[in-house]
């Protein structure tokens, strides 16, 4: 990315809530707030103080933030790979990590997420899938996305899109945004419920982020699929209630959670 000055504003402080009291757990791989945009991570255990709003960023409000529109530039059927960006690309480093979780705070495991992006020229391949990509969480929920900072393009600022889908649920379309751009003021389609945690590191940027999607509470809830591979230790919901795998297997008709109490656990 060709350097771009950025206003570095001192976010405003925001009121305590059930979400920022969430303190990061999930082991000691759990990455750091990092400072920016003044949102706070779902990283929770159990016994939090009730679900969370089934919002993509688990921010310190508590109100559920929309789905942003997918624009005139995705594609489908994007390369499987955690890397949007080779050696020599031009542009600005860029890592994105974060967890998916359900309303529950729990992580959620092989959750689909499709990035696509604008190049450091700010545009969009269109022919082929350079700057797009697609990939699946970890059993304990992670994702990770290295890339460059997205260049800028007239009527938007800087941001990334991301579909996220869990396992046989509904798919959440929505844009990551940076903190202390310009354009935030300006762009029509700027939440800043959407804003990452991005932080200057090593040449480069890192940036935070985790989703909360719609699932694992209240009747019907299934994240569960059949014909899936699961392994030891992955999480699912069926109807409601949070299962944890007890042995790697191909999910079945038949062999579902409720039935199969020698492949699943409740809690």
């Amino acid at each position: 990315m060709s350097a771009v000055p950025e206003r570095h504003e001192t976010p405003e402080p925001r009121g305590v809530s059930r979400k920022n009291l969430l303190r990061a757990a999930l082991g000691a791989g759990a990455l750091p707030l990092l400072t920016g945009g003044g949102v706070a991570l779902a990283r929770g255990t159990a016994g939090t103080a009730g679900p969370l709003d089934p919002t993509p960023a688990c921010d310190d409000g508590d109100d559920p933030t929309p789905e942003q529109m997918e624009g005139p530039y995705f594609k489908p059927n994007s390369p499987l790979r955690t890397s949007l960006a080779g050696p020599g690309t031009p542009g600005t480093p860029l890592t994105v990590g974060g967890y998916v979780f359900d309303r529950g705070c729990r992580p959620l495991a092989d959750v689909l997420l499709d990035f696509w992006q604008a190049d450091d020229a700010g545009a969009y391949d269109n022919t082929g899938f350079r700057f797009r990509g697609h990939q699946f969480t970890t059993a304990a929920g992670e994702f990770r996305l290295t890339t460059i900072v997205p260049g800028l393009y007239p009527g938007r600022t800087r941001h990334l899109h991301v579909k996220v889908q869990p396992p046989g649920g509904q798919v959440l379309t929505t844009q990551l945004y940076f903190p202390g751009e310009p354009r935030n003021a300006t762009d029509a389609l700027f939440d800043p419920a959407l804003l990452m945690n991005v932080r200057d590191a090593g040449g480069g940027r890192e940036a935070t982020f985790d989703v909360v999607l719609a699932v694992g509470q209240g009747p019907g809830a299934t994240t569960w699929a059949a014909g899936r591979e699961y392994t030891t230790g992955d999480r699912v919901s069926y109807d409601g209630a949070a299962y944890r795998c007890l042995q790697s297997h191909r999910a079945t008709a038949g062999w579902e959670p409720p039935r199969a109490p020698a492949l699943w656990q409740r809690g």
